[in-house]
């Protein structure tokens, strides 16, 4: 069975419980649309907080034995739903695709990274160490042990469908954990595909659980409120992210955050203009602008801002918006009308306030995008502090770009925000790129590297842009106690 053609066969059934797919209650749905032309996909089952409940219940029960398995059973399955994924990638790929409005190639990359989590966790699960520690008495000793911290709730992004599943699901039952996942009500499909695999690796019943739903909120409280569920992985808002940590509080569960960012992107004068406005197009429109750690301002030294530019608007204005799934398409859909709702505003703001648009800054009406969610790659130019756009996190496909003088000034301005996720820093000068990372207020920084992102490393951030890290053998701690153990002889 095709990964496409499983989502759609269990689409009257897409909740996960207890190692079965089952429908809601009386039969509820809600139907999956297309961004890129509005088209319907299918119908997801739409859970309730009763079934978020019977979730919680069946991977209590499968983690008093679930825990006890050995690091290499854990590792197997985890071996075997790598294998399953790297089969299905492409049906993967065109579902999320469709689903999620990312161009194919970049939608192919994903698969691949999600894929990496599942193999990485599954090397992890048997390094899991714990210690000896010397005792000051005589005739007696210290040791540690690591154990899983218990049930995990997860709650899944819709930027990064698949990929945001595994960098949580992996670590979560490598470390001997079980876990309910409820995907964002945009992308639910991906996530039951992404299940499939995991059923289809033979992981037991009660292990991974999945509850799709159109109304997040009563799920959510649903697994914030059990006593069971010990520990919260999000990615998402900020402002969610807030909101959730505030109700784990009540149940003193561990918290893991991925949030918002406001990436900075600092060229000094030494860069190659050309090199460093290439990596600002990929990196600034990758996913159309929504993911956490896209650049949302753009500094540049002064003397270099004609010639970075002139590259940028070249590179920015040949971009081709449409379809993920037709040719050469680089540029694909906005999420929804909210989203294209925010880049109006910001664009209409900073005009207004003086920036000019170099190219973009408007909806695509093209009739041969009839339905889609479109808006022009954008490139702004004269932004200042007093710009919404200076301040807000974008999500979306446009680029503001500010003129700076000194080293100093620059650190100054790329630090003005409460959010620390990710940072990039392009020169030629190897003093200059450490002493800049070092001054930088970021969990995450690219020396002329628009990718540091890998399954072998931490992600995560600091400030507004959340907790814990996620990746790397970080990434496994996160769902590990550390128990101290007292032996006299």
């Amino acid at each position: 069975m095709t990964a496409e053609n499983s989502a759609r066969s269990t689409s009257a059934a897409t909740l996960y419980i207890d190692g079965a797919w089952r429908a809601a209650a009386l039969g509820r749905e809600f139907d999956m649309f297309n961004p890129a032309d509005g088209s319907v996909l299918g119908a997801a089952s739409d859970g309730s907080a009763s079934e978020a409940r019977s979730a919680v219940d069946s991977a209590a029960a499968a983690f008093a034995w679930w825990s006890r398995t050995t690091a290499y059973e854990r590792a197997a399955y985890l071996e075997r739903a790598h294998a399953l994924m790297l089969e299905r990638a492409e049906d993967l790929a065109v579902l999320m695709t469709k689903e999620q409005g990312k161009p194919l190639k970049a939608a192919r990359n994903e698969v691949r990274y999600a894929a990496d989590f599942l193999s990485w966790y599954a090397e992890e699960a048997k390094r899991v160490y714990g210690a000896t520690i010397p005792s000051s008495r005589a005739g007696h000793r210290f040791m540690t042990m690591r154990q899983p911290v218990g049930v995990v709730a997860a709650i899944t992004p819709w930027n990064y469908p698949v990929s945001m599943i595994t960098r949580k699901v992996a670590p979560a039952i490598a470390a001997g954990c079980t876990i309910v996942l409820k995907p964002a009500e945009q992308t639910p499909l991906c996530a039951v595909a992404v299940f499939q695999v995991l059923h289809d690796a033979g992981l037991p019943a009660g292990v991974v659980n999945l509850v799709t739903t159109s109304d997040p909120a009563p799920v959510g409280d649903a697994l914030l409120d059990s006593p069971a569920v010990r520990k919260l992985t999000f990615t998402g808002s900020t402002e969610v992210g807030m909101m959730l940590g505030a109700k784990a509080a009540h149940t003193v569960k561990r918290v893991s955050l991925e949030l918002g960012g406001h990436a900075p992107f600092l060229v000094f004068g030494d860069a190659d203009p050309r090199r460093a406005a290439k990596g600002l197009g990929l990196v600034k429109f990758l996913n159309t602008g929504q993911a956490c750690i896209c650049p949302n301002r753009v500094f540049v030294q002064r003397e270099l801002v004609d010639d970075f530019l002139n590259v940028l608007v070249q590179r920015v204005s040949a971009m081709k918006a449409g379809n993920g799934l037709d040719q050469d398409v680089t540029i694909g859909p906005l999420i929804d009308e909210a989203a294209m709702t925010k880049m109006r505003r910001q664009v209409t703001n900073a005009v207004d306030h003086g920036a000019k648009v170099l190219t973009g800054g408007e909806r695509l009406t093209d009739p041969r995008l009839p339905g889609g969610r479109f808006f022009a790659p954008t490139v702004l130019t004269d932004v200042t502090p007093e710009m919404d756009i200076y301040h807000e996190e974008t999500f979306g496909p446009i680029a503001p770009v500010i003129a700076f003088d000194d080293e100093d000034g620059a650190i100054a301005m790329a630090n003005d925000t409460a959010y620390g996720l990710a940072a990039y820093v392009y020169t030629e000068n190897l003093s200059r790129a450490l002493r800049v990372t070092e001054a930088l207020r970021f969990g995450i920084v690219g020396i002329n590297d628009i990718n540091p992102t890998s399954a072998a490393a931490p992600f995560g951030g600091t400030g507004h842009s959340g907790l814990g890290r996620e990746g790397g053998p970080q990434g496994i701690d996160e769902y590990l106690d550390t128990k101290l153990v007292g032996i006299t002889l």
